[in-house]
């Protein structure tokens, strides 16, 4: 018997969709199990024409009730790293790899679980089409399930981490850690640390907006 091949969500997106239609659309998207346990679909937003893409792995908790990415704790520390670094917010644009949060229970919390393969596969053609709507001139992916979404699993934000990778996605493309792992340091000695090396990340993508 044939091996049914996955499901994604190319079948739910809109021809010639501007962001706000790819928004509404992805409302709708049943393509992988995790609609059945987010609280509601966390799409992209930010500024329509960013210069700026930022690409995370997922929504968080508190993603998944506001609807919005990037609003939690890992949001917080990204809007004063990018401030750090001479960048606005308001004017970049902001998604996830995948646009509902996967969590386990434990008591009463809800726990970060990382995506499947399957699951960002499912998820993958929205991010395309916010990419090719936005049409960014850079894009940062944070953290390993973004870039290797984007760049292939062989990439490793350990050993390619702060510098410009060649992509046909946009002009310029680099990653680095996500903010939540800057939250997980140790000690406040490696969190300083952590944060300073981030925020240079940063600062490569302000100096070539700066050209």
């Amino acid at each position: 018997m044939a091996r049914k091949p996955p499901d994604d969500a190319r079948r739910f997106v809109p021809p010639d969709a501007t962001l706000e239609d790819l928004a509404a659309a992805a409302k709708r998207c049943t393509a992988c199990p995790l609609h059945l346990t987010g609280t509601q679909t966390v799409f992209g937003a930010g500024a329509k024409r960013a210069r700026v893409m930022l690409v995370g792995e997922q929504p968080g908790d508190q993603e998944d009730r506001a609807g919005l990415p990037f609003v939690g704790p890992a949001g917080k520390l990204l809007d004063r790293a990018l401030a750090d670094a001479g960048l606005d917010r308001g004017e970049a644009y902001v998604t996830n790899a995948v646009k509902h949060f996967k969590w386990v229970p434990r008591g009463k919390r809800r726990i970060h679980s990382k995506p499947s393969a399957m699951e960002i596969q499912a998820c993958h053609p929205w991010l395309e089409e916010e990419i090719r709507v936005v049409g960014p001139e850079v894009i940062v992916c944070l953290g390993s399930t973004a870039a290797q979404a984007l760049l292939g699993k062989a990439f490793r934000v350990t050993k390619q981490r702060g510098a410009f990778v060649p992509s046909n996605l946009a002009p310029y493309v680099l990653a680095t850690v996500h903010p939540s792992a800057l939250l997980r340091a140790p000690d406040e000695a490696a969190r300083h640390a952590e944060y300073a090396r981030f925020v240079e990340d940063l600062k490569l993508v302000a100096r070539v907006l700066a050209r």
